[in-house]
């Protein structure tokens, strides 16, 4: 009696797990060995669990047991959070790992998007992992043109982060991703220059100078951004290659330097008027 309660009681959070999975995640296969959906902490599968902690011989191991047909409907699967198997490895930068399951992927699997609107391309910029990016990239080189709910690339996530080895690699593989603005009209440099980056910001001009003339929906360039910041190095950068940008006005007619002198940036005014 025991046991039955037991068994009923399994069966009915294996239930309610595939229930939420299918709400919230369009959750693929429920259909297929239930061995292998038992979930972990975050609904985790033994793959996720394995690739998380970066522990390869047990992916492989995993990988092994399935089919040819089936393995790559089994990576991708995702967790409560959305998480592939690839998605959780670029994370936390287990560039073997994701080597070994990119084998087993088309690019449709291998850009499924999480919870938080990453893929495992742009997550993997996010944290810096620059290996990771060189693996993805290599499989995929399309994965660098996804973008997250808010249009931005991961050119644009990890230029925010201030990941220079990792700005210049999305460069080197497209620099046309340096154009594309997030939905605020935003660009990389925009973000890269709010947020003190100078190495990012320096990268970004020498690919295109005219970039500095992009606005956003507000009218505003990237020197607009950068006089709300303190880092005066990059008003210098963005003045350099054509001091008429201090002249542009944005859609209230403010100039770059009105924004210095009301944010009280007296440094930055100096600096950008010599």
């Amino acid at each position: 009696m025991e046991k039955q309660k037991s068994f009923r009681g399994f069966m009915e959070k294996q239930k309610s797990f595939r229930v939420v999975m299918e709400k919230q995640l369009s959750f693929m296969g429920s259909e297929r060995k239930k061995s292998k959906e038992s979930p972990g902490k975050r609904g985790d599968l033994p793959i996720h669990l394995a690739a998380r902690a970066g522990n390869l011989s047990r992916v492989k191991e995993i990988l092994q047991n399935c089919s040819n047909y089936e393995t790559k409907d089994f990576l991708a699967k995702q967790n409560l959070e959305g998480e592939t198997p690839l998605y959780v490895a670029s994370e936390n930068g287990h560039d073997l790992v994701v080597s070994e399951i990119l084998k087993y992927l088309d690019l449709q699997t291998a850009s499924i998007v999480a919870r938080n609107g990453y893929d495992p391309f742009h997550v993997a910029a996010k944290q810096g992992h620059l290996e990771v990016l060189r693996e993805l990239l290599h499989s995929f080189p399309n994965l660098a043109m996804t973008t997250d709910l808010s249009n931005s690339t991961a050119l644009h996530t990890a230029a925010t982060q201030g990941h220079i080895d990792v700005v210049n690699l999305l460069l080197e593989s497209d620099s046309n991703l340096a154009k594309i603005a997030r939905n605020n009209g935003k660009t990389v440099l925009h973000s890269a220059a709010r947020m003190g980056h100078l190495e990012v910001v320096k990268a970004l001009l020498s690919k295109d100078p005219s970039t500095g003339f992009r606005t956003d929906k507000k009218g505003q360039t990237a020197l607009h951004m950068a006089v709300k910041g303190q880092n005066e190095e990059i008003l210098l950068e963005l003045v350099k290659p054509d001091p008429v940008v201090l002249n542009l006005e944005d859609n209230k007619g403010n100039t770059a330097l009105h924004i210095a002198a009301k944010k009280g940036r007296n440094q930055g005014l100096t600096c950008i008027r010599v």
